[in-house]
């Protein structure tokens, strides 16, 4: 179906409904209220959230502690991790320079980049710089992200551009959609190469100087001049805990189009009103055809029951670094962001000019997804909202089947270490043509995998029910995997899995392929 269609098709859906719906306002009580009662329900060591009305901003507020238990509070000016919302903002980044005649939307990515290429030659050919940013690539989900995380780790933008030829499709290009993170650290590559610096001076020359988004940070800084930054927290034995701390100097990092940007709250309000109530300057800065290019439907999406049932949706599409969808109809665009103990939502109602940014820095999967819902229905159909306490029930029951089937997963605890004797055919030194290498080795009486390009993820090999796991040492990495041994001699293979087959697709072991290259170093 043709991108005119499908925005065709979204219009046809919401706008009798929208025409006919008069705007609700929300009571700064009733924000208020629902905040409080989701740090309450899910233990947030802090969230800041901010709600824009008919273009004005009329809620602004931090909750909690950038650190749990410092008393160091959380503002409208503290930084956080915005990850995946950066991508609207790199998607930006684009629409600026095809603004300024240096870029095509429907340019060959090889036209900017010859060294690009995917596993199909096709493919490779004929991928445009919009293709890069709408998730219908023939790329696996997450495909490649253990170049990312866990961070900060070595990979370049250069080795996540060589990689790419290594995935082998998940789907046929342009077929589907399946949720990548590389494309846009390609698609921030094509703005280096076209805008003659690099990303992270791009993006503060073309979209944060000129939108006064004085807060937010790309790439390397000192920590102790950023001022208030939230740090990431999650859960052990149900209490809340640090987790994935800053560096006293944080470190630019390869993924920075795709999720690597960080701003405050005061920022994402002045981000998010620049679409919904733009100045004079600011429709200069990017003029109404790129606004609308942003927000065409490329991609369709896969509706879930959860959105039919409480957000009556009939439409759910991917645009340029945006998600487009009808909520109770009303037309709504969006994106979420989610990293590492740090969860954060941009939604908008542009037909009413108005919309809602939160931010967490703690384990706030359901959370965001319970204050999504009521701060939403607060704008579209209040008296349908079940409440903080009855979305967050709703979501505990599927939950709980899955705790169910949580209890066929092997106890790691119940794991015996190998001694390098018994491994004495698998030691070695391992490649894989995307991921790079790793060793497996020695290290005293135990056998130890360690990565070249990613330090933190090393760990010890165990056995457990009769196969080889790998336990990470760093408990900030996620997912601990099988480890699947096989062949001989130069024909030695190794493939990894998920214990949890449901586990977190960018601990994406499945797609490795290693090969033993060599021996231990004495």
């Amino acid at each position: 179906m043709k991108t005119s269609l499908l925005t065709a098709a979204l219009f046809c859906v919401i706008g009798s409904a929208a025409a006919h719906t008069p705007p609700h306002r929300p009571e700064v009580a009733s924000i208020d209220a629902a905040v409080q009662a989701t740090i309450k329900r899910y233990q947030l060591p802090g969230i800041a959230v901010g709600v824009i009305e008919n273009g004005r901003i009329v809620f602004a507020k931090g909750y909690g502690e950038t650190v749990y238990g410092s008393g160091d509070p959380i503002t409208e000016n503290t930084l956080f991790k915005i990850a995946s919302n950066s991508k609207a903002m790199t998607a930006s980044l684009l629409a600026r320079l095809v603004q300024q005649g240096k870029l095509r939307w429907d340019d060959p990515v090889i036209k900017h980049l010859p060294d690009f290429a995917m596993h199909d030659p096709w493919v490779t050919q004929h991928m445009t710089v919009s293709d890069l940013l709408v998730h219908n690539s023939g790329l696996p989900q997450g495909g490649g992200d253990l170049m990312f995380w866990p961070e900060p780790n070595l990979f370049t933008r250069s080795d996540i551009l060589h990689g790419l030829r290594y995935f082998k499709p998940a789907y046929e290009f342009r077929s589907g959609y399946a949720y990548d993170n590389l494309l846009y650290v390609v698609a921030g590559m094509v703005a280096e190469a076209v805008g003659g610096a690099s990303y992270e001076t791009l993006m503060q020359r073309e979209v944060f100087t000129p939108l006064a988004l004085h807060g937010c940070k790309v790439g390397a800084f000192a920590l102790k001049d950023a001022g208030s930054v939230a740090q990431p927290h999650g859960m052990d034995a149900g209490k809340v805990v640090p987790t994935r701390a800053d560096d006293a100097e944080v470190a630019a990092l390869a993924s920075a189009p795709a999720g690597g940007i960080r701003c405050t709250l005061s920022d994402m309000l002045v981000w998010a009103n620049n679409f919904l109530a733009p100045t004079e300057a600011q429709k200069v800065w990017l003029e109404d055809r790129q606004r609308a290019e942003l927000w065409k439907a490329r991609t369709i999406m896969p509706i879930s029951q959860q959105k039919k049932q409480w957000d009556n949706t009939h439409f759910y599409a991917y645009a340029y670094g945006f998600r487009l969808a009808d909520v109770d109809g009303q037309w709504t665009v969006s994106h979420t962001g989610t990293l590492g103990g740090m969860y954060s939502m941009m939604m908008l109602l542009p037909d009413q000019k108005s919309g809602f940014v939160f931010m967490i820095n703690g384990e706030g999967d359901r959370a965001r997804t319970v204050l999504g819902e009521v701060l939403l229905k607060l704008f579209t159909a209040p008296e349908q909202s079940l409440g903080v306490n009855g979305y967050a029930d709703a979501l505990e029951k599927p939950a709980s089947k899955a705790s169910a089937a949580q209890q066929n997963i092997p106890d790691i605890a119940k794991r015996k270490p190998v001694k390098p004797a018994h491994m004495q055919q698998w030691l070695g030194v391992w490649r894989d043509p995307w991921f790079g290498e790793v060793r497996i080795c020695p290290v005293g009486q135990q056998v130890e995998w360690r990565s070249a390009k990613s330090p933190k993820m090393h760990g010890r090999i165990s056995t457990l029910d009769g196969r080889y796991v790998l336990v990470w040492d760093d408990e900030g990495v996620d997912e601990n995997p099988w480890l699947n041994f096989s062949g001989e001699g130069a024909t030695r293979q190794l493939h990894m899995a998920k214990i949890n087959p449901d586990g977190d697709w960018s601990s994406d072991y499945e797609d490795f392929a290693f090969t033993r290259i060599g021996e231990c170093e004495n």
